[in-house]
């Protein structure tokens, strides 16, 4: 026998995956990942102000043992700044303007978060 044939087509299979853009272990692209990663946990936003650069993107991180949350813009962006209630998963925002934009969650005012973005 000459070769394994599944040996043979894992250089092909590489090629094709470079070639494409793809890796295994999702995209290496820094302009992909957000700049600051917010968690919804224990009935608050941790943490609870960032501050970025404009463009980049903000990432909500949700876990809060199956409690539902949401984020809700405030101002300019109510409406726009607007997750589905989650129980877990991620949201994400980039902010194309700077200025400071506070958000809140929709069942629990109480929790609330500024992203100052520069």
């Amino acid at each position: 026998m000459r070769g394994h044939p599944v040996k043979k087509l894992l250089p092909l299979a590489a090629a094709l995956i470079a070639a494409s853009g793809l890796t295994a272990c999702g995209s290496s692209d820094a302009a992909t990942e957000p700049a600051v990663v917010i968690d919804v946990t224990n009935m608050s936003y941790a943490p609870a102000s960032v501050t970025i650069e404009k463009g980049q993107t903000v990432q909500w991180r949700f876990d809060d043992n199956g409690l539902p949350h949401d984020v809700a813009g405030d101002g300019p962006l109510d409406g726009v700044l607007q997750s589905e209630l989650l129980t877990e998963g991620t949201y994400e925002f980039t902010f194309d303007e700077a200025g400071t934009f506070t958000y809140h969650c929709t069942p629990h005012p109480s929790m609330v978060g500024t992203v100052i973005v520069q």
